[in-house]
This record gives structure tokens, sequence and C-alpha cells, in this order.
């Protein structure tokens, strides 16, 4: 890898959880802290690179799992 793609890649990573401190923070405000499993569910998103479609599809499977309803429900 060159230097500018490990720079480039670093600041996206840099960013990317920065965004999910963000996200983790605001959750806990809201009285739903995201728990150790969620937290390593989006890094694992992130390491991976998946899109947000493919996101959105795994985490309502895992609702589905657990048999809990979605409030749009």
């Amino acid at each position: 890898m060159s230097r500018m793609q490990h720079d480039s890649s670093s600041a996206a990573n840099d960013v990317a959880n920065r965004l999910l401190v963000e996200a983790a923070h605001l959750q806990a405000i809201e009285g739903n802290p995201l728990t150790a499993e969620e937290i390593a569910m989006f890094e694992m998103f992130e390491r991976e690179g998946w899109s947000p479609e493919r996101r959105r599809a795994h985490i309502l499977r895992r609702i589905e799992g657990r048999g809990c309803v979605t409030a749009a429900e």
C-alpha cells in the first residue's frame, strides 16, 4: 500500500471512530447505551467495509432473531 493510500485509509478510520464514539455518546444520553457487542458490530462494519444496505439488513436480522418488535410496527 502506498503512503498516500495508507494516510487516506487512516484518516477514514479516524473519522469512522470519531463518529462511532459520538453515536455511542448520543445513545447514552438518550438512555440507550450501546452494549460492548453492539460497539464491536459497528467496528466490524467499518473494518470490513460493509455497505449501508448490508449493515441495515444485518441489524434487521438481529432484531428479528430476538423476537423484538420495531417502533414502526
